[in-house]
């Protein structure tokens, strides 16, 4: 300590002349007892004043502060002083203070390397015992405002010095890199240099480097330094996990994420709320919002208490997957908790409201952003817009378009598209014209669906000669026709009986490189239908099932409608029951063939309410209102049995579905083919080996025998040895060929 204080008097000596010493020492004496008289040393007081007043009361922390706060704004505290400041703060483990400083050195001083600063550092380390610590500290200063470069040039001349920067230095830089979106090969040189220097990484080098490459979507090599931590004993920690839980819930591998949720306890580790609130989101995310329940319900078992970030994200989850009663019950109940909606949140209800066709619930939530102090986003906006666009509602939408503009926020594309669709929806489309005009002149450039909704509009208002005028434009605009566009074009000449002409846009569509659609298909069947060319029809339908497209209830009906009036019915019945057993008919035709016997106009009502009920999965609700019949002792037709069989089959009450199967034989009815096939697969998925053999026993004993005996034979063989799969392809072949029940 003597030889230290020895030092401190000869640096002092040789720092400062006497009256710079005495300037210091008045400084000091005012510091102490009178800091508002130091103002009238400011114009005399020189940066060796500066020098010797902070060797001299270096290890006095509350001087140093003192003088800190009145030196920074004045000349006389120059580079240098800053420099020796920085190794008193740092000694004293002022980091906040130091790093403060250190920012301003980097900010207002012009030194292109930061060889300047190196040098100041270097200069007056020995003056006050300093350490390496203030070459980390300067490292992150320059590393925390992305001075990427200056941060590694220190660590250079540190080392070439004698200094040894520490893991803080590194980790500051791999941040930085990380924070800057550099190339993530930047940041494994910079870890390689790190370990070539024989500085050891810890967890939070590990977690940088895991968070880059996750965010740059290199999950691979997140999980490769995840691995390295383990081999080199380096134990992960919370956030190690949340940000691999991330990564894997953003790559849509919420298994995996869930995994990893469960390994943190095996590692003695605590899920915190960030990591429930990560397998939320990715939860959501999947539309896998029965399952965000239970996490909630393990949140709450651990103590955690739902914050904005959870309601949040839950909000916009039930929104996106069209639950909007939840959606509000969780938003009432956030609110309620005194939690704010964020602006997200509240777009994504003010979208809900919207699809729901409930504008003023809608404008109550925007009127909710302005009371909570929220400034709704473009998105907002162009929501509302296309809200009222979708009702017609046009003068309400320029209302807040006019807003949107007094705000700041000029349209967008989407926004243009969003009001030329609402114009073509009245049959408007002369205005829509304009307002691509409108937005030419904003500098925006019209886009496929800004041409494609035009097009569509003119071919609603059978104007196809200016529809094939905009197709033109937008070709000479380098603009592409899509499926869209080319079937909006199709349908308005098949409406207008232009089959040919129809057939040629189809092909040039196809020379185009253009996939058709499901509507595109549609629509030429039903042309073709109409024209009375069934078998072009068919053509064309098993051409769109080749191409992966799964026909729709439309295309269903269509062909069938196109059969009966032929006077084919059985055609139309097979071709239903060949649909089925494919498992590529929707469930609105599965319950239409299910009810086509009904007779009884009274019950005609009845089965539709069911019917709604099974498609929706209510069986509770179909239930009830088959018991509602019972009890007012009306029998069930055999319409009613079939449509609550199979929904209780869809439903996965198979129980239920073979109780009403028994009910339904004894009353004397005998089901459908669709029915016995859905229940024979239920009732041979949960194993119920006896029930399965009896549906099958009743089955046969119903079938055309004359017809049907091989077949017959063949079940009853595949069912005695298992063989279920092939059973059922017999059963299905019985049903294509007319031979079992209500097949024919």
């Amino acid at each position: 300590m003597h030889f230290l204080n020895l030092h401190i008097h000869r640096s002092l000596s040789s720092l400062s002349s006497p009256a710079d010493a005495l300037l210091a020492e008045k400084a000091l004496t005012f510091l102490k007892r009178h800091p508002y008289h130091l103002n009238s040393l400011s114009s005399n007081f020189t940066p060796e004043a500066a020098s010797y007043l902070l060797l001299k009361s270096q290890n006095d922390q509350t001087l140093i502060l003192k003088f800190l706060k009145w030196a920074q704004p004045y000349p006389f505290f120059t580079p240098r002083c800053k420099c020796l400041t920085l190794h008193i703060l740092t000694k004293f483990k002022l980091y906040k203070s130091a790093q403060s400083l250190a920012e301003d050195l980097a900010v207002n001083i012009s030194d292109e390397k930061s060889n300047f600063i190196f040098q100041c550092l270097k200069e007056t380390y020995h003056l006050c015992a300093s350490s390496s610590s203030v070459f980390d500290l300067v490292v992150k200063s320059y590393a925390h405002l992305k001075l990427i470069d200056k941060a590694l040039n220190i660590v250079n001349l540190a080392k070439l010095n004698g200094f040894m920067p520490g893991v803080l230095s590194y980790n500051a830089i791999l941040d930085a890199v990380i924070r800057c979106k550099k190339p993530v090969r930047f940041a494994e040189e910079v870890f390689t240099k790190m370990i070539k220097d024989g500085v050891s990484p810890n967890v939070f080098t590990y977690n940088i480097l895991i968070r880059g490459f996750c965010t740059a979507g290199n999950l691979d090599m997140g999980l490769g330094f995840f691995s390295e931590m383990d081999r080199k004993g380096c134990l992960p920690n919370v956030v190690t996990y949340n940000t691999l839980i991330d990564a894997h819930c953003k790559l849509k591998k919420i298994d995996d994420a869930f995994k990893l949720l469960r390994e943190m306890a095996l590692k003695g580790l605590e899920p915190n709320l960030i990591s429930y609130n990560v397998i939320i989101n990715g939860l959501c995310r999947e539309g896998r919002m029965k399952e965000t329940s239970e996490v909630l319900q393990e949140m709450n078992q651990k103590g955690f208490v739902p914050d904005e970030v959870t309601y949040n994200t839950l909000v916009n989850g039930y929104c996106k997957d069209g639950n909007f009663h939840q959606a509000l019950v969780l938003h009432a109940e956030m609110v309620r908790n005194g939690l704010t909606p964020n602006v997200i949140t509240y777009t994504s209800l003010i979208n809900s409201m919207c699809k729901a066709g409930n504008m003023n619930r809608a404008m109550e939530f925007f009127d909710q952003m302005h009371v909570r102090g929220l400034r709704p986003n473009e998105r907002t906006y162009t929501t509302l817009i296309n809200g009222f666009c979708q009702r017609g509602l046009l003068n309400e939408a320029f209302r807040v378009l006019n807003e949107m503009g007094r705000n700041g926020f000029s349209p967008s594309l989407v926004t243009y598209n969003t009001l030329i669709n609402g114009h073509c929806m009245l049959g408007r489309v002369e205005e829509a014209l304009k307002m691509i005009q409108d937005m030419v002149g904003e500098g925006l450039v019209p886009d496929l669906v800004s041409y494609s909704t035009i097009i569509s509009g003119f071919c609603k208002c059978q104007d196809l000669e200016k529809a094939f005028q905009m197709k033109q434009e937008m070709v000479e605009k380098g603009v592409k026709p899509d499926a869209v566009t080319y079937s909006s074009l199709i349908q308005g000449l098949c409406e207008q009986n232009r089959l040919t002409e129809a057939c040629d846009l189809f092909q040039e569509m196809l020379n185009a490189g253009v996939t058709p659609d499901e509507f595109t298909y549609t629509t030429l069947i039903y042309a073709y239908c109409t024209e009375g060319d069934i078998k072009k029809a068919f053509l064309l339908h098993d051409e769109m099932v080749q191409k992966g497209f799964l026909p729709d209830v439309v295309t269903y009906s269509v062909l069938i409608n196109g059969l009966n009036k032929q006077a084919r019915t059985r055609e139309a019945k097979r071709l239903l029951l060949k649909l089925f057993y494919d498992e590529s008919v929707p469930s609105d035709v599965t319950y239409n063939t299910l009810i086509e016997n009904c007779s009884n106009i009274e019950f005609k009502s009845v089965v539709a309410l069911i019917k709604g009920f099974c498609m929706k999965g209510l069986m509770n609700e179909a239930d009830r209102v088959f018991e509602l019949m019972l009890h007012r002792n009306y029998n069930p037709d055999e319409a009613v049995y079939n449509v609550i069989i199979h929904g209780h089959c869809r439903g996965g009450n198979v129980q239920k579905a073979y109780d009403l199967y028994n009910e339904m034989v004894n009353s004397g009815f005998v089901p459908h083919t669709v029915t016995v096939i859905a229940l024979v697969k239920a009732l041979f998925m949960i194993g119920k080996t006896d029930e399965l053999s009896q549906v099958i026993a009743n089955t046969l004993r119903s079938c055309k025998l004359t017809d049907a005996e091989l077949a017959k034979v063949l079940v009853e063989i595949n069912h005695r040895e298992g063989n279920m799969d092939a059973a059922f392809i017999v059963l299905t072949e019985m049903a294509k060929d007319g031979l079992l029940p209500n097949s024919g």
